[in-house]
């Protein structure tokens, strides 16, 4: 499971490697049924404190994203809704535009001009 993180991205890390997997599960990646490696092999992967990766993982258990199974380790229950996925990124574009000065309004009109 390839995974990557983008040092310049100013979310904090375990939202970053909770929107990581969730994009390999999105994406097929990773499929219904199939399991993570561990939370170490994963922090080791990302370069990041495997107490990172499993907020992350918590959050997508939290989301019904992933299931925990003692002694069986995290596997994927199912993809991630859609429609949350696109609320999510339309958060982060949001919170983005308004560091860059810019109103919603604004955002809308860059949206409509590229459809």
């Amino acid at each position: 499971m390839l995974l990557t993180l983008d040092l310049n991205d100013p979310r904090p890390l375990h939202e970053q490697v909770a929107g990581a997997v969730r994009r390999a599960v999105a994406s097929g990646t990773v499929l219904p049924g199939q399991r993570l490696p561990s939370a170490r092999e994963l922090a080791d992967a990302l370069g990041v404190n495997a107490n990172t990766v499993l907020r992350a993982l918590r959050d997508l258990r939290d989301e019904g994203v992933l299931e925990f199974r003692r002694g069986r380790g995290v596997s994927v229950l199912r993809p991630p809704d859609g429609r949350e996925v696109l609320r999510r990124m339309a958060r982060e574009l949001l919170d983005e535009a308004e560091r860059y000065g810019h109103r919603p309004e604004e955002v809308i009109e860059i949206i409509k001009e590229l459809s």
